[in-house]
């Protein structure tokens, strides 16, 4: 069985480092960058290089490929393939461009929509060249690359920066490297705000650690400077964008042609606009020297273009045969053509065209990837002029560059805030993989009087304790919901699984049966848990109420009573907004309608004879927070209340104030057991004098009213904040106890 701090190490994230040893066989031309970063893929085994346009992402990846032990696939785009072939010629390495799902050199290279025929099985390490094709979740691609390289043992997924929408590219990155499932990325460092519209975004707790583990399997750079290297020839040149706006004959039945504001309305736009931005291009181009590539969205503009042009054209559309492809190409690149016309579909994406500095968007679809990509197949590292791109639209299509500008910045923005969180962690791990370590613990105890609270992990402090010590525990045990309250790995809440949040909790459970004194009592509030289709793949509950008392019952306790705490459905479903709750769910389809979920309280008893009973009458307090009364001689009365297996009048409002503990928005909301609660369990199995304890205090609940109802009270609280707070709660109970021994 594993000791505490055992324990405590396997909840941490660390560095997997499964691949291959030195030495490697790297060639001297690789820059300094690159030769670390390709050592640090091969010790790692599968990871993601996320490197930006022109920093030499084919070459890593080849060079990786070639010191991998058995055969290696690599998947890249049809327009890709023969480029990589001739680049792994310049560095002594062959790569065998496969057509037919023959795999027999070391190296073999395809395009994706022939993945099909092969036979994933038969490779050891697999590369995705332009690996943003795994930014789709839903796509077909996306899962055939997942399922069919699951067991292979090296992976390299390879892109310039991932997508600036969302977070959900990384996630599938993950899921195919084999680090993590994009459900449990979410589940584990994101919050989804509710809605439909609404996006993904790291739990503030969970910066920290989020960053820590994409980096454990990703390098991110812009620049070499970003992992600490010098930037020697790694400087892009400026870029100039050019907007221009196209007059369009008027055929609406408006005074005016209307802008368009619907992707319908700007791709009617786009179709009715094209000889006008045909010919407005053709201008910019006929009678220039200079190299152009033209970029379409539509064959109609590849066809109006190549009619309009005087210079030496080639026209590349998606069923211009490989071959033919290839030739009209190479005319372009190393021949006199001066113009390329063709689309960000088929040249888009990891090709290297340095040799031209001038391009022209005849058309554009709304996908920002695709401009982006486009753009930086001129304007990358290894361009010497700088760099002029044309955007030519119509005045009816609307603000089309304007959106551009608009996405572009929030690409920078996000690729900036990547590089800032992960640099530090890349260049460490690049030059020596360490694994992550938490900081030091150190617990925090203040006492006055007949109270202690103690800032620190309840585990370790607990044992401070002696056998028998405690008359009676309450509290409310937290559940897996990763980084709701704070990064550390003693806290129970972040744990990855509900087994690794039982196998923590389990150590507390064996604690308090030691400290518990025989034949008395503890008692924890608790609640089912609802489940999601994001978080679980399903809509249910989880029965977290059976799977503690079967904790505790297998630890030595005896399950000793249970209550029911009524809890209003209505309030349940305007907080959380649960499906089963909702009344248009009913009309719906009630077979997924369902009750509101309750309260518990539930209470085990230790085995043995209690030596000190709890006996006498039953004092009342009255549940104002502020003052205590006694009712006199009214036990019956308030036993038959107490008795009953439901508690219809708990105040669920009756609660500490808990504003001033919480540190952010992201994090849960507070819930305090209510002082109506505590009270009841006080007054049923303890008497003044006993040691109360709770093993997690919170703002201090269970302390406020045993100090106040003249009960000796030991807590812990791992959460600083919390701890504070709960401090300040038992200072203001004992002197209100105080207040009333002199009255």
């Amino acid at each position: 069985m594993k000791t505490y701090a055992e324990f405590l190490n396997s909840k941490q994230f660390k560095i997997d480092c499964d691949g291959i040893a030195e030495p490697y066989a790297i060639s001297d031309a690789l820059f300094d960058f690159q030769r670390d970063i390709v050592k640090w893929a091969l010790r790692i085994g599968r990871c993601g290089i996320f490197a930006d346009c022109g920093l030499g992402k084919t070459i890593m990846q080849l060079t990786w490929a070639d010191n991998i032990p058995g055969k290696v696939l690599i998947l890249a785009p049809l327009s890709v393939c023969e480029q990589t072939v001739a680049e792994g010629q310049k560095f002594g390495i062959d790569v065998t461009h496969s057509k037919d799902g023959s795999a027999t050199e070391h190296i073999t290279i395809t395009n994706y929509e022939r993945l099909h025929m092969f036979d994933a099985s038969q490779f050891d390490g697999v590369v995705l060249d332009e690996s943003s094709i795994l930014k789709s979740f839903t796509g077909k691609t996306r899962n055939a690359l997942i399922d069919s390289f699951n067991r292979t043992r090296f992976k390299l997924a390879c892109t310039a920066t991932p997508s600036p929408n969302d977070y959900m590219e990384l996630g599938n990155h993950a899921e195919f490297l084999g680090a993590m499932t994009r459900t449990e990325m979410l589940s584990m460092f994101f919050v989804h705000d509710g809605g439909e519209t609404s996006k993904w975004r790291i739990k503030r707790h969970g910066q920290s650690d989020f960053w820590k583990w994409l980096c454990s399997f990703c390098v991110m750079m812009r620049r070499p400077s970003d992992l600490g290297y010098e930037m020697g020839g790694f400087a892009l040149p400026d870029l100039h964008y050019h907007d221009i706006r196209v007059d369009v004959e008027n055929t609406s039945e408006f005074l005016f042609a209307l802008e368009a504001s619907t992707l319908r309305e700007r791709l009617t736009a786009r179709k009715d606009s094209v000889k006008e931005r045909a010919a407005k291009c053709a201008e910019l181009i006929n009678g220039s020297d200079d190299k152009w590539i033209i970029w379409c969205n539509l064959n109609s503009e590849q066809d109006a273009i190549k009619s309009r042009l005087t210079a030496s054209c080639v026209s590349i559309a998606g069923s211009t045969p490989e071959k033919k492809r290839l030739e009209l190409t190479q005319s372009w690149m190393d021949g006199p053509v001066k113009v390329m016309v063709s689309k960000p579909s088929i040249f888009g994406f990891g090709m290297n065209f340095q040799h031209c500095a001038n391009m022209a968007f005849l058309g554009l679809s709304d996908s920002y990837e695709q401009f982006y990509q486009a753009v930086r197949r001129c304007w990358r590292f290894g361009q010497l002029n700088p760099v002029n791109c044309y955007v030519v639209t119509a005045h009816t299509e609307g603000a089309v560059v304007a959106n551009i500008n608009r996405k572009d910045k929030d690409a920078t923005n996000m690729a900036e805030n990547m590089v800032h969180h992960m640099h530090k962690i890349n260049e460490k791990n690049i030059k020596q993989p360490q694994k992550v370590s938490k900081s030091e613990y150190h617990p925090v105890a203040v006492s006055d009087g007949d109270w202690c609270c103690i800032n620190g992990d309840c585990i370790n402090e607990i044992v401070n304790l002696h056998d028998g010590e405690v008359d009676f525990s309450i509290f409310s045990p937290p559940f897996a919901s990763l980084y709701t309250y704070s990064d550390s790995e003693r806290d129970m809440g972040n744990s990855r699984t509900y087994s690794e949040f039982y196998e923590h909790f389990a150590f507390i459970v064996e604690e308090l049966l030691r400290v518990t004194a025989d034949g008395r009592l503890c008692s924890f509030h608790c609640m089912n848990l609802p489940t999601s289709k994001t978080h679980h793949g399903y809509i249910g509950i989880q029965d977290f109420r059976g799977e503690l008392i079967r904790m505790f019952v297998d630890a030595g306790w005896i399950y000793h009573s249970e209550v029911v705490i009524w809890k209003d459905p209505v309030t349940s479903m305007q907080r959380t907004k649960a499906l089963g709750l909702l009344h248009k769910q009913i009309v719906k389809d009630s077979t997924m309608s369902r009750q509101g979920i309750p309260d518990y309280l539930v209470t085990m008893r230790k085995p043995g004879e209690n030596k000190k009973p709890v006996s006498g009458k039953l004092d009342h307090f009255a549940g104002d927070p502020s003052t205590i009364q006694y009712t006199g001689d009214k036990s019956i009365d308030i036993w038959q209340r107490y008795a009953s297996p439901i508690w219809m009048d708990i105040n669920p409002s009756n609660t500490l104030q808990k504003k001033t503990a919480r540190e952010n928005d992201d994090e849960r909301h507070i819930c305090p057991l209510q002082l109506d609660v505590i009270e009841r369990c006080m007054q049923l199995w303890s008497m003044p004098g006993d040691l109360v304890l709770s093993p997690f205090a919170g703002i201090g609940s269970e302390g406020y009213v045993a100090t106040r109802m003249k009960r000796r009270f030991v807590g812990i609280e791992l959460k600083k904040s919390y701890w504070k707070c709960a401090v300040s709660n038992l200072r203001e109970a004992a002197t209100m106890a105080s207040q009333d021994m002199l009255l």
